[in-house]
């Protein structure tokens, strides 16, 4: 698994309509997935290399390799490899607008894939991704420019329509380490490993996720580490240890806490009253 990811720094020089909260080059290993999720920003994918789907509340969308999927603000989703293939793709975080149809009575979109234009998107998500990476004098002005060129470029006989949304000015901090939590919430992470991560001050991290979020980074991580162990838990077997280990629990002891802590319950009494409540109906 590989997994690049760089938040852009705020830029006030010029009134715009949108703003690059992130870019991330990810790649994961076949059967991998992210945590079901939703966020106030659009997300942009481009799919490099491989196969996989998008799941959403009641669908699945699968991907592949030259796919660029478009998820508006407020709908729930999660990416995924499939089992014989490795995801590898780069994402964008966008915030102030959303995608329509033109045709629908530019209704929104939950989720929206094509393919087209190969080159050209990749030219300018790679010029993107070196600009963040080289992080050159006034480089979020080029990042800026390049997003609004691929705007139009998206425009174009698409038969979709951008609108504007109204941005909650959420810190490109929190953004940025929410959507890294949600992606790497199986790894060991602390809030010296975010602030690490995100090139920035952990207390002022901690004040500013808690601000914008309601919570603290690390309850945010407990609250997606224990979402994904009560899935495990109601389609698997596996053993309570186990799930502990695949959601990034440092040990069954800690996860047995936090979770009675979120629920109320222990992950076994979850696992039994869930049985119970299937065989009723």
């Amino acid at each position: 698994m590989s997994y690049e990811v760089y938040k852009v720094k705020e830029f006030a020089t010029r009134n715009v309509p949108f703003k690059l909260l992130y870019i991330t080059h990810s790649e994961y290993d076949r059967g991998w997935h992210s945590t079901k999720h939703t966020h106030h920003f659009t997300e942009l994918f481009y799919i490099v290399k491989g196969k996989g789907s998008f799941l959403l509340s009641n669908h699945e969308i699968p991907v592949k390799e030259n796919d660029l999927v478009i998820i508006n603000p407020n709908v729930e989703h999660t990416e995924k490899s499939n089992l014989y293939d490795s995801l590898e793709y780069i994402a964008l975080g966008i915030e102030g607008l959303t995608f329509a149809h033109v045709k629908e009575n530019s209704s929104q979109m939950g989720l929206y894939t094509y393919q087209g234009d190969r080159e050209n998107i990749l030219f300018y998500l790679h010029s993107l991704l070196n600009e963040v990476q080289q992080g050159n004098e006034e480089y979020e002005v080029i990042c800026q420019n390049i997003i609004e060129i691929l705007m139009v470029k998206l425009r174009r006989g698409k038969m979709l329509e951008i609108q504007k949304t109204e941005p909650k000015n959420i810190n490109k901090a929190a953004a940025f380490i929410m959507y890294y939590i949600n992606q790497n919430y199986r790894e060991p992470i602390t809030l010296d490993t975010l602030a690490e991560i995100g090139h920035i001050n952990k207390y002022y991290l901690a004040h500013t996720f808690k601000k914008d979020m309601g919570i603290s980074p690390i309850e945010y991580l407990n609250q997606v580490r224990i979402r994904e162990a009560k899935i495990l838990l109601d389609t698997t077997d596996y053993h309570i240890g186990n799930i502990a280990e695949f959601t990034g629990f440092s040990s069954q002891s800690f996860f047995t806490q936090a979770f009675k802590r979120a629920t109320n319950q222990t992950p076994s009494a979850y696992r039994r009253q869930r049985k119970e409540t299937l065989v009723v109906k």
